[in-house]
């Protein structure tokens, strides 16, 4: 009963940032925030030359790291996130680099 309250309490997002992103340990730095942040679900690369995260957990976490990736790491240069609320679904245990 407990797992399927937090599942209420929580949200997701499913976010693309774009800019320059990839090369600059963006993947690495995002893991460790959200990680830091408690959240679970993943970043990845795309072929396009853009950075995909899907993040589950508590709001304020969420919404913390949102905002940490319109600034990203100190080498990337982030010009658009958009990022969409999701259901959560639940089915990550962890944050991953994928």
């Amino acid at each position: 009963m407990a797992d399927q309250k937090n599942m209420r309490d929580n949200g997701a997002f499913f976010a693309q940032v774009r800019g320059r992103v990839q090369g600059v340990g963006f993947r690495y730095s995002a893991y460790h925030e959200a990680s830091r942040l408690g959240l679970t679900g993943w970043v990845r690369n795309t072929y396009d030359g853009e950075v995909e995260v899907w993040a589950e957990g508590p709001q304020e976490s969420l919404d913390t790291l949102i905002q940490w990736l319109y600034q990203g790491p100190p080498r990337a240069r982030v010009d658009e996130v958009d990022a969409e609320t999701k259901s959560p679904t639940g089915a990550y245990r962890v944050f991953s680099i994928e």
